[in-house]
């Protein structure tokens, strides 16, 4: 079931949302070759705690950090440890925010130091595919219009969508009703109403599709070992188009 949510409580998400936001530049700034991943989630955790917010992800099925910290081939869950950026990697942060009772979700990659164009490219073009996911966020709208932007963006540029994992809808709960495919047939699924709120989120591949899960049980990985990126925002759908409450 979508729950749909007031106009009080998109302004609380909106609040998650903007310390998620605070939090995602912090890290970034700390983003250089020689930092440990570890040291990115003391600094969020430290911030979403000083703003009186709850890191969502921390205790999340038994996870055991506030941050995801994935590298290179790293999908989506990675874990953070002492493992040191090295130049030319790109990294994937996803975290989330719970204040009030109401969470933000939000992810981005980024370059460590100087990388390849390739790497660049790959980012640029998974961004990209979430701006044309939020695009499709408006009333009337069907819910396979979402995947199908995302899709169509990410596979005309030559890459691939992960389908193992998909964006969802978010609220009191970090992960709720629906499940988003980042891929499918436009028309199909509920029509999108004002008050429905979603994470938007895109993990795109420079080779194929597929991924699997580490021993560690957290960690997704390509299984061809190419690289993948990852975008993501919490997005509410109101009468007047998206609204980004992690901008």
């Amino acid at each position: 079931m979508i729950i749909l949510k007031s106009k009080e409580e998109i302004f609380l998400m909106r609040k998650a949302g903007k310390i998620a936001a605070e939090t995602m530049k912090l890290i970034k700034k700390a983003i250089r070759p020689g930092v440990e991943t570890i040291y990115l989630d003391k600094i969020a955790e430290k911030f979403i705690l000083s703003q009186g917010a709850r890191p969502s992800f921390k205790g999340y099925r038994g996870f055991p950090f506030s941050i995801c910290t994935s590298l290179n081939e790293e999908v989506v869950h990675g874990i953070p440890s002492h493992r040191r950026l090295k130049e030319g990697d790109i990294i994937k942060i996803d975290l989330g925010v719970e204040v009030d009772g109401y969470n933000g979700d939000l992810a981005s990659s980024f370059p460590v130091g100087k990388v390849s164009e390739e790497a660049f490219r790959l980012i640029r073009v998974t961004k990209e595919a979430l701006e044309m996911g939020i695009s499709q966020c408006i009333p009337g709208n069907h819910l396979s219009d979402i995947s199908y932007a995302i899709q169509s963006h990410t596979e005309k540029n030559g890459y691939s969508v992960v389908r193992q994992f998909v964006g969802h809808g978010i609220g009191q709960a970090i992960h709720e009703d629906p499940q988003i495919p980042n891929f499918g047939t436009p028309g199909k699924g509920p029509r999108l109403e004002e008050g429905m709120v979603f994470a938007l989120e895109p993990m795109v591949n420079l080779g194929q599709s597929e991924v699997e899960i580490l021993s560690d049980n957290w960690t997704v990985v390509t299984c061809d070992r190419k690289l993948s990126a990852h975008f993501e925002h919490t997005v509410a759908i109101t009468s007047h188009g998206p609204l980004i409450l992690t901008a």
